[in-house]
């Protein structure tokens, strides 16, 4: 049954293991943008563990194509979901109007449950509302915590971002920098924002801002270049996803800059940089974690009521550092595509 935003307050029933999971570590949002939408379902599984009846569960991302942050989320909900007895359908667009035109197709579909990230909330109000005059339980994950209960989502799963980004900050203090560059590669969306300004606010040197474009490695990797080689003083690019990051190393180079590269997120690659000590150090926020919980979290809502958090609290998965002192522990789930 569902119940108003005051009964969820009064019958809340707290998600303990799954609360315990977010002690866990954690640490950011997605990387690239652009592109054209991508939809299809999960791979089909055979019934997982869980005996109850067969449910339909729509994941919607707002994924860029060629976007490796996603296909970690992926297998995390794909994992649930097999578990769970669950009918996974994922779809994904960068494009915030194309994003809830998918979330439509879902309510239209009236799967049972729908899993979003809210990389521009506002977008993603309207749409929102649908789902919940439809009475299909809607959660949270990734992007979007300042938001997920303005939006009226059951539940949240992810990192804040301006946490994550102050943790950053405060990093490259320990590390003597004195003048970074934040490379962000979607104007607009409000995680990849909120990063760079929690660099600003702990960073005591000098930050600037820097706009790339996401959908195109070239002109990722000319734009960083071409500042690298007019600011000399420039010691430490922040990038804020994974494929940025291995674009910014080839800049480096190019600029004949001395300049470091961190990150937020990480894949199998990224591993392999921080290992060889060509990325310094990544802010991980766990996106298997992201994908699985908000999966897990629509099946134990349908069958026993439960809300993760208690329904008034995010369930958080980062941040946490992966520098050469434990990248080796992580970098072999990383190969498995988990981390």
């Amino acid at each position: 049954m569902e119940l108003s935003s005051s009964s969820r307050s009064r019958r809340l029933v707290p998600l303990v293991a799954v609360a315990a999971a977010a002690a866990l570590t954690l640490a950011g949002c997605s990387s690239s943008s652009g592109g054209k939408k991508s939809e299809d379902t999960g791979a089909a599984a055979s019934a997982g563990k869980a005996s109850t009846p067969r449910m339909t569960v729509a994941l919607v991302t707002h994924q860029a194509p060629g976007d490796t942050f996603w296909d970690i989320v992926r297998k995390g909900a794909q994992a649930a979901a097999d578990k769970d007895n669950v009918k996974l359908v994922y779809s994904a667009d960068p494009n915030a109007g194309n994003q809830a035109n998918l979330v439509q197709n879902a309510i239209d579909q009236k799967v049972d449950g729908i899993a979003v990230t809210l990389a521009k909330p506002d977008a993603m109000k309207d749409v929102v509302a649908k789902a919940n005059a439809a009475k299909i339980p809607v959660v949270g994950l990734n992007s979007g915590l300042s938001d997920w209960k303005k939006l009226g989502l059951l539940e949240f799963f992810g990192q804040d971002e301006t946490v994550a980004g102050e943790a950053l900050g405060s990093r490259l203090n320990t590390e003597g920098a004195k003048k970074v560059v934040c490379v962000i590669q979607e104007q607009g969306n409000v995680g990849l924002t909120q990063r760079c300004d929690g660099v600003k606010k702990t960073f005591s040197g000098t930050t600037e801002t820097l706009y790339v474009d996401g959908t195109s490695p070239t002109s990722v990797k000319s734009t960083i270049t071409a500042k690298l080689t007019q600011d000399k003083a420039i010691d430490h690019v922040v990038t804020l996803g994974a494929p940025i990051a291995l674009i910014a190393v080839q800049s480096v180079s190019d600029a004949g800059s001395k300049a470091k590269v961190a990150t937020f997120d990480l894949n199998k690659d990224l591993t392999t940089a921080i290992s060889k000590g060509t990325i310094e150090f990544a802010v991980d926020q766990q996106p298997y974690l992201q994908g699985y919980l908000a999966v897990d979290s629509l099946w134990l809502y349908k069958n026993n009521g439960n809300y993760s958090g208690g329904g008034e609290q995010p369930v958080l998965t980062g941040p946490a550092f992966v520098d050469k002192s434990n990248v080796e522990t992580v970098a072999k789930f990383a190969a498995n595509g988990t981390r």
